[in-house]
């Protein structure tokens, strides 16, 4: 289906393309997501995620700058802190200055909550001040060319009903935690049907994913003799979702790339559908809930409970 997917870019509503394999940098420490910065592009990455929240925008923004890949030939995303709600202009000013850019690509509103630093541990949220207020601000950034697109970060139905309701510029990207353990499919489908692209982060299941030793998966890659991590990407890429695999490893970032020709029959992608486990790495944490069993039918699992 995809002969090419180092090259497979998908179109934005704003009439950007975003390339549909990135490297992500989530828990990557600095120096290890220098490294992994600078193989991805060497190996022909073009998309690479970060956040002012990972602590690792200046080690992404010197290997951009080593690799002499043209700026315009990057796709560089970042996000706005929880605790940067109120000082989006500020922060992102700060972020560019670490990456050593004078626009990022995407920036992504982290979490729909609105953290006041001055609790502990993330735990006192403003009451003067609400996500809208902070889209608001993010919008003023593609006004003044800071930004190419802006997007949001694990939002479900709920918030992002509210956001559209009162959003002049449409999210261009939503990213969510999608896997076959977690593939929010209800989700998704209501992103596409507003026009709203899906990046997939947790994609491989993260560290230690049951993914990893699932039988059914595992077949699905010996019979095409790929690694489960190249199945689980086409996956979500035949979702029609961009991925953004993490990985500080020189050959699997290198063999995270590795799919083109890569191809899933209809059967297959039917069994990765209906796996039976569920489970989602990014649970609960903030003090304002963000999921609900509303939003993810039998695609969320939380705790103890699988919701139906």
């Amino acid at each position: 289906m995809f002969p090419q997917l180092t090259q497979l870019t998908f179109k934005l509503n704003n009439g950007r393309e975003i390339p549909a394999v990135g490297l992500g940098t989530w828990h990557s420490k600095p120096d290890d997501a220098r490294n992994a910065v600078q193989t991805a592009l060497s190996a022909g990455y073009r998309h690479i995620d970060t956040a002012q929240a990972y602590g690792n925008e200046t080690a992404v923004g010197d290997a951009v700058m080593l690799s002499g890949v043209p700026r315009e030939s990057l796709f560089l995303t970042t996000k706005v802190n929880n605790m940067n709600h109120k000082h989006v202009a500020e922060s992102m000013e700060e972020s560019l200055l670490k990456l050593h850019t004078d626009y990022v690509d995407l920036v992504l509103m982290h979490w729909p909550v609105c953290i006041d630093p001055a609790g502990e541990k993330q735990t006192l949220v403003y009451k003067d001040w609400k996500f809208t207020d902070t889209w608001r601000e993010m919008e003023k950034l593609v006004e003044c060319g800071k930004a190419r697109s802006i997007g949001v970060f694990n939002f479900g139905f709920g918030n992002l009903e509210i956001l559209l309701s009162s959003a002049r510029i449409i999210p261009a990207v939503c990213q969510l935690e999608l896997h076959p353990g977690s593939p929010s499919t209800k989700l998704v489908d209501f992103c596409k049907g507003m026009g709203i692209h899906v990046t997939a982060y947790c994609c491989l299941g993260s560290s230690n994913s049951p993914l990893a030793e699932d039988k059914t998966v595992k077949a699905i890659a010996d019979a095409h003799g790929k690694t489960v991590q190249q199945i689980l990407l086409l996956w979500g890429l035949k979702r029609g979702t961009s991925v953004i695999p993490k990985s500080v490893t020189d050959s699997r970032i290198r063999s995270n790339f590795d799919l083109n020709g890569l191809d899933l029959t209809d059967y297959e992608m039917n069994l990765l559908n209906s796996l039976p486990d569920r489970f989602k790495v990014c649970k609960e944490w903030l003090p304002e809930k963000v999921f609900s069993s509303d939003e993810h039918g039998r695609d969320f699992y939380d705790g103890d409970k699988l919701f139906e």
